[in-house]
C-alpha cells in the first residue's frame, strides 16, 4: 500500500511539473515577462468590461495586458506582425497612452511598458518627454477632429491602401486598381 501511495505521489508531482512547464511556455509565447497578470484584454480570459479611463486627459483605452512586477504595473501591448528595427511611433504613443491611463487608474506611474511583436519585445521607457509628446499628439488630434480638412500625415501608399477612408480621401496614395492590402508599415 505504501508503494502505491509513493507511485501516486510521483505521478501527481510529474503532472504538476509538466503543467508548470506548459504554463511557462505559454507565457513565453505571449511575450510576457515574469509577473502577475492583473488585467487582460486579449480574449484569452474573460472580456474586460471597463476600459481604463482618465477624466483629466479625456482618454480611454484597453491595454492587452497589465503586469504587476515588483510593486510596479507594466502595460504590455501585443502586435501580431514581425518586429521592425525599432517600434513604430504610433505603437510607442499607444503604449504611452496606456502608461498614462495606468497612472490615472492605479495611482502609480509605470517607468516603462512593453511592445511585443511576433519575434521581439521592446521595453519603452515612459519618460516626461514621451508623456509630453503624447499630450501634444492628443491636443493635435482634438484640434484636427474639429476641422473639415485634415492633411494626410504620412507618405506610405501601403498605409493608404489599408485605410478605411480611402474611397473618400482626395489625398490617398493608394492605387485604386489594386485591392486594399491590410498590412502596412509606418
Amino acid at each position: 500500500m505504501g508503494g502505491l501511495l509513493i507511485l501516486i505521489f510521483i505521478v501527481l508531482l510529474a503532472i504538476g511539473l509538466w503543467l508548470l512547464q506548459q504554463s511557462e511556455q505559454q507565457r513565453q509565447r505571449t511575450g510576457l515577462p515574469p509577473g502577475r497578470v492583473i488585467y487582460a484584454d486579449t480574449g484569452a480570459w474573460n472580456r474586460v468590461d471597463h476600459p481604463l479611463f482618465s477624466r483629466r486627459y479625456k482618454l480611454t483605452g484597453k491595454p492587452d495586458y497589465l503586469l504587476e512586477k515588483d510593486g510596479e504595473i507594466v502595460p504590455v501591448e501585443i502586435k501580431s506582425g514581425a518586429a521592425p528595427p525599432q517600434p513604430y511611433p504610433s505603437h510607442v504613443l499607444q503604449l504611452a497612452a496606456y502608461c498614462l491611463l495606468v497612472e490615472e487608474t492605479y495611482d502609480v506611474c509605470p517607468s516603462y511598458g512593453l511592445i511585443h511583436y511576433r519575434d521581439q519585445t521592446f521595453a519603452v521607457d515612459f519618460t516626461t518627454e514621451l508623456q509630453n509628446r503624447l499630450l501634444d499628439t492628443l491636443d493635435d488630434m482634438r484640434h484636427h477632429a474639429q476641422t473639415d480638412d485634415v492633411p494626410r500625415s504620412h507618405n506610405n501608399p501601403a498605409q493608404c491602401a489599408a485605410c478605411g477612408y480611402r474611397p473618400y480621401c482626395d489625398q490617398s496614395l493608394a492605387d485604386f486598381s489594386e485591392p486594399a492590402k491590410l498590412a502596412y508599415k509606418e
